[in-house]
């Protein structure tokens, strides 16, 4: 839930501090839960909140890298299909491409979590891939080889 609404606010407000500020106050007043809010501000380096938890780690971990992941698969010709975190990596040493994309908090975000950046990039990538849901998790109308999650 937190990795789906850490970015609702940012087309609204995307400087800092009204991103995240802005939001965090939106999803305290509807009762969202500290926690969730402190990783949706810590995510942020500029708000300078500590990532002290696993949630906060790991949003931070696979923010920037999942938006770096997905500009990889747009420019191969089966997207995320075929791609491995060696092509990643590859990527990340072009400085001009999606240059937007901060290598360091990519970096830092690994770190913080402890694991190895080819394991984490791997971990990402499968986790962006469609799923193709079971026989007996799809109504009896729907057609065979649906998926439960596409990114585009």
């Amino acid at each position: 839930m937190t990795g789906l609404l850490h970015d609702f606010d940012y087309e609204e407000n995307p400087e800092v501090p009204g991103h995240p500020m802005k939001g965090q106050e939106i999803l305290a007043a509807h009762g969202y839960p500290e926690d969730v809010r402190r990783a949706i501000l810590s995510h942020v380096p500029a708000m300078n909140v500590p990532r002290d938890t696993p949630m906060a780690r790991t949003l931070f971990a696979c923010d920037e890298l999942c938006g770096f992941i997905v500009a990889c698969a747009m420019v191969r010709p089966n997207r995320l299909a075929d791609l491995e975190a060696s092509s990643v990596k590859k990527k990340m040493k072009d400085k001009a491409f999606a240059r937007n994309v901060s290598r360091e908090d990519i970096l830092l975000g690994t770190a913080e979590l402890g694991v190895p950046l080819e394991e984490h990039i791997t971990f990402v990538v499968a986790a962006l891939r469609p799923r193709r849901r079971s026989s007996a998790s799809r109504s009896p109308g729907e057609a065979r080889g649906s998926c439960d999650f596409v990114i585009w």
